[in-house]
């Protein structure tokens, strides 16, 4: 049988290819370069089959970290090495034991993943959300805003989707700036409050990072007095002050967007969009509405309106009607009205605004 043959031999550190002599020692392999050098010599003991197409004979050590190999496309030289190599592995053994470990660590990697997804990065977005300062918060809101403002604003109004912009509607919105005074000054957030009326038929209202909250117009037109629609207001100020929104979008955005306020981006990537849609879609849990609503009361009884409001307003409404944030993705709206209830101190009430600043903030979305 011959001893010697051609092949090509890759040492695993370059790209190069190497024509090479292969010649079968007594106990070695040796791979000799054209000009002579000797570029490999691998005992018999150390082989292993590589897979590799048809026709072609791959050689490679077992346990070498460097990745070299060589290529045997003579067929009666490699029916010589198989002869002189009785245990070379023809089976491939090697080859797929190492496609399995690679199989079982990406497999491991993508449940690490999985499991820091669902279970550390909500953790982690919980541990810090305390200690985000103020001003990175309010960065991360108006970030937000734009993209919930976006989202919202599905007939493309641009200016006009806010209410409160035209002429006729300006004493509706001074009427709810001296609202929001009054619930802004008792609640002393570290966050100025934006509140914003937008053309919405739904009656709903949100809260996002950083002190923005909408809402919306539908939810005006249900309103029969300012008490009840400041009882709303109270809830949503809740949730700013407990930082229920900061805290759902950094467990909802996840890593991308802790990296990103890191790094002071928040525009940037997708995360955004995802943090938006999260406070559009979320669904907080009992405990977390029970604290708003908790803390509604509370704030209502300070400015000195009825602080009974919000469990009235919740009452009005039906849960049958589309889009009911302040319903669907709340806890069950007979037991908040009775803890809201339970909760609210005894004692007597003033409006929160006359009946002139009431009428007019009910015509806050007047103009078309």
């Amino acid at each position: 049988m011959p001893r010697t043959g051609s092949g090509v031999f890759f040492d695993g550190v370059t790209s190069a290819r190497h024509d090479v002599m292969v010649e079968l020692g007594p106990d070695a392999l040796r791979v000799v370069a054209s000009a002579g050098a000797v570029l490999a010599e691998w005992r018999y003991t150390e082989l292993a089959r590589l897979a590799a197409h048809e026709g072609v004979l791959r050689l490679g050590r077992v346990g070498n970290d460097v990745l070299a190999r060589l290529e045997i496309r003579d067929g009666e030289f490699a029916a010589a090495i198989n002869r002189a190599v009785p245990d070379l592995d023809r089976t491939d053994a090697a080859e797929r034991r190492r496609r399995k470990s690679i199989v079982v660590l990406s497999m491991a990697a993508m449940a690490s993943l999985v499991l820091l997804a669902v279970f550390g990065v909500p953790l982690l977005a919980s541990q810090l959300t305390p200690f985000v300062p103020q001003i990175v918060e309010r960065r991360l809101g108006e970030a937000v805003d734009t993209q919930v403002r976006s989202m919202l604003d599905k007939g493309r109004l641009g200016t006009r989707f806010e209410c409160g912009t035209a002429d006729a509607e300006k004493p509706g919105r001074a009427a709810l700036d001296r609202l929001v005074a009054k619930l802004a000054a008792s609640a002393g957030l570290q966050v100025p409050l934006a509140v914003a009326v937008v053309r919405r038929r739904e009656p709903n209202a949100i809260a996002l990072p950083g002190g923005h909250i909408y809402v919306f117009q539908g939810l005006v037109a249900k309103a029969d007095s300012a008490d009840e629609l400041a009882g709303v207001l109270a809830h949503e100020v809740g949730h700013i002050a407990h930082r229920d929104g900061t805290r759902a979008v950094l467990q909802a955005a996840g890593l991308s967007l802790l990296f990103g306020m890191l790094l002071g981006d928040f525009v940037g990537g997708g995360a955004v969009v995802v943090a938006a849609r999260t406070v559009l879609q979320s669904s907080y849990s009992r405990d977390v509405e029970a604290a708003a609503d908790t803390y509604g009361v509370g704030l209502m009884a300070k400015i000195g309106g009825n602080p009974r409001a919000l469990a009235t307003m919740l009452s009005k409404i039906e849960p049958t009607e589309p889009a009911l944030k302040i319903l669907l993705d709340h806890p069950e709206t007979k037991d908040r009205v009775d803890a809201i209830n339970a909760a609210a101190p005894p004692g007597s009430s003033a409006a929160l605004l006359d009946p002139a600043d009431w009428a007019a903030l009910k015509r806050i979305c007047a103009a078309r």
